[in-house]
């Protein structure tokens, strides 16, 4: 049954449009309800919230005690476990099974707000969760973009789509394997970098891609001339041409974190950032291949804006095949148990130490599940690595000097020498993007790290890496206290026994 206005938004949306789904959605909320509640636990449990001021472990759960006197009590809670359901928490023993209604009845600063983002959340991913799945593997290598209907698996608003009706969510998200039709938007005078293609200009007018949510939504008033057709990528907003390039888009509405638009920072950068991070690159010998950027154009406003980038698709050899770290769960499923074990380790070695090399080089990687795709070949072992989307990369001048790499003409945020901060960023990127839901809990976790990082040097970095407390984004807290990054520091599961 609907409970909340945002489910029965979309179930009143899905009755006009596509009945034949009514039902399935309806019978998909509880399961959306418990996988968003565990998801809302898991931040409530481990990150820094000011307003809980203990949390008392024990064998009949987790209790959190608040500011305010009341108490939280709810299962036991690992921080890196995935797929998990949570089918109630009691507040002052009264039982909640929806996430946003128990966001609301905390009354906490940002609640409210952040309620109504996780009820777009649950109603969202029932939805996701009617999606056919493919039968076999993929096809088409952009396919693989398009198996996971969950999203991000530990954050609440992992499906939240503020803005997107059920029409729009069937019509752009990946999950629902939809043809986008793209729209140009004619700009003169627009910031070009790089070799922007031909049959993106008309004369002296720049041709802008414009993703279609944000022609109806954002730039309405503005002509727009019809675009070209593209397979919409894990990210939503990037998006497949064909002939082996990917256009990320400014959309500028708030998809899980943040507001995903582009900044007049990142078009004048973007092929700077590209040149820096491919020669540093290089000195790995061959294990790590950048997506390079290969154009950008605005119109000096974030909300009008594209990026033109190489498919990581074209790094595949014969029987060779790239898929994206967060879809990796699903390809090595059908594994034998001793198998897929071997095959995850085997992808764990090799990108902690891609990261790590890369990043004593002076190049700190958000290395999450979109951004990192493996190379795999046949039997399913990763042979190397893709990143792509270098917009939050760190460079550190100071570290690439030290290995005779020339510092890349930049200012501003993509720059720092700090070892905390660039550690942060792969850590908190490498493990719990791509390493953490690979493994599914805190024991298997850190089973991989000390077999995935065997043999490895003895930097500073390892060690930070294998005996500190882990970063981790606090997303709920990042949420309902919006003003950037956001740190929880988990206990190291490598030092488990």
């Amino acid at each position: 049954m609907c409970g909340t206005a945002a489910e029965r938004e979309l179930s009143e949306q899905l009755g006009e449009i596509r009945p034949e789904l009514a039902d399935a959605y309806v019978a998909g909320l509880p399961g959306a309800r418990a996988a968003v509640l565990a998801r809302l636990w898991r931040g409530l449990v481990h990150e820094p919230l000011p307003w809980v001021v203990s949390r008392l472990a024990g064998r009949d759960g987790v209790r959190l005690r608040l500011a305010d006197g009341r108490c939280l009590h709810g299962p036991p809670s690992d921080p890196w476990a995935t797929g998990t359901a949570v089918a109630c928490v009691e507040l002052d023993g009264r039982p909640f099974d929806h996430p946003a209604r128990l966001l609301t009845a905390l009354a906490v600063p940002g609640g409210e707000r952040v309620a109504a983002e996780i009820d777009h959340s649950t109603a969202s991913m029932a939805l996701s969760r009617t999606a056919p799945r493919a039968a076999g593997p993929p096809a088409a290598p952009w396919e693989w973009e398009q198996q996971s209907p969950d999203g991000h698996p530990y954050h609440p608003a992992c499906r939240s789509r503020p803005g997107f009706s059920a029409a729009d969510q069937l019509a752009y998200a990946p999950e629902h394997r939809p043809v986008v039709s793209l729209r140009l938007a004619p700009v003169a005078g627009a910031t070009v970098r790089g070799p922007w293609p031909a049959d993106l200009r008309d004369g002296r007018l720049t041709l802008i891609p414009v993703h279609p949510w944000q022609a109806e939504h954002t730039l309405t008033g503005r002509a727009l001339l019809p675009g070209p057709k593209a397979q919409p990528l894990l990210a939503l907003r990037t998006l497949d041409l064909g002939r082996n390039v990917h256009v990320k888009t400014a959309l500028s509405t708030q998809l899980t974190s943040a507001v995903r638009d582009i900044s007049a920072y990142s078009v004048e950068n973007a092929l700077i950032t590209s040149d820096a991070v491919e020669r540093a690159a290089e000195r790995l010998g061959g294990r790590l291949h950048i997506a390079r950027t290969l154009a950008a154009a605005g119109a000096g406003t974030p909300d009008l804006a594209a990026v033109l980038r190489q498919s990581p698709y074209v790094h595949a050899g014969p029987r060779e095949q790239v898929v994206p770290v967060a879809e990796l769960p699903a390809y090595f499923a059908p594994f034998a148990p001793g198998e897929r074990q071997s095959r995850i380790i085997e992808f764990a070695h090799l990108a902690v130490e891609v990261c790590l090399d890369l990043l004593g080089l002076g190049v700190a990687l958000e290395a999450h599940g979109q951004n990192l795709l493996a190379v795999l070949d046949g039997e399913g072992r990763a042979r190397r690595l893709v990143y792509r989307d270098l917009a939050d990369v760190r460079i550190s001048p100071v570290r690439l000097a030290r290995h005779a790499l020339s510092p890349p003409p930049l200012t501003g945020r993509l720059l720092n020498d700090d070892p905390a901060v660039l550690r942060r960023k792969v850590f908190g990127c490498l493990v719990t993007g791509a390493l953490g839901p690979l493994a599914g809990s805190a024991s298997a976790l850190g089973t991989i790290l000390r077999a995935a990082t065997q043999g490895l040097p003895p930097t500073p970095d390892l060690r930070a890496l294998m005996t500190e407390r882990l970063p981790a984004k606090a997303l709920t807290l990042m949420r309902l206290a919006p003003g950037g990054d956001q740190w929880a520091l988990l206990p190291n599961p490598a030092l488990l026994c």
